[in-house]
């Protein structure tokens, strides 16, 4: 049987050769508002920090640990909620596994200077040396070589 086949108004048969879209215009748009309800769910849920901007910052290597301090001056490690003496524990058993960790600080550029130091302090006392901070590069300026 080679196909769907209609008659034609003088009476011969036909082979339909038309493909119907409708069907898959209708499953892409279903598609379509499935991926932006859970991307705009996914979004909803990242840890709202205003960076500030430098010129000189530059792209660091994959770390372990990945502090965040929002514009409440809330605690964040890897993503996950924490306080100082928690995130004081944790940076002192990942530096047990990994001695060369490397912190890297995403800090709201609301947040006091005062809590920044304080966190660098705990960050050095708990054993990292080496952090870094995340900041955005200032549009319409050179980038440093």
């Amino acid at each position: 049987m080679p196909g769907p086949i209609k008659e034609t108004q003088d009476g011969e048969d036909e082979i339909i050769s038309e493909i119907n879209i409708i069907p898959l215009v209708d499953i892409v748009l279903v598609l379509l508002i499935i991926f932006m309800v859970t991307a705009t769910l996914i979004t909803g849920k990242a840890i709202k920090v205003e960076l500030p901007k430098a010129s000189t910052g530059e792209d660091q290597e994959a770390s372990t640990l990945w502090i965040t301090m929002n514009a409440g001056e809330r605690l964040f490690l890897n993503g996950k909620p924490t306080d100082r003496h928690s995130l004081a524990l944790a940076i002192r058993k990942e530096r047990t596994k990994h001695p060369d960790v490397q912190a890297i600080l995403t800090i709201d550029s609301k947040v006091r200077h005062g809590e920044v130091i304080g966190l660098i302090d705990l960050i050095r006392l708990a054993g990292v040396g080496r952090f870094s901070f995340n900041v955005m590069p200032k549009s319409g300026e050179p980038q440093a070589p």
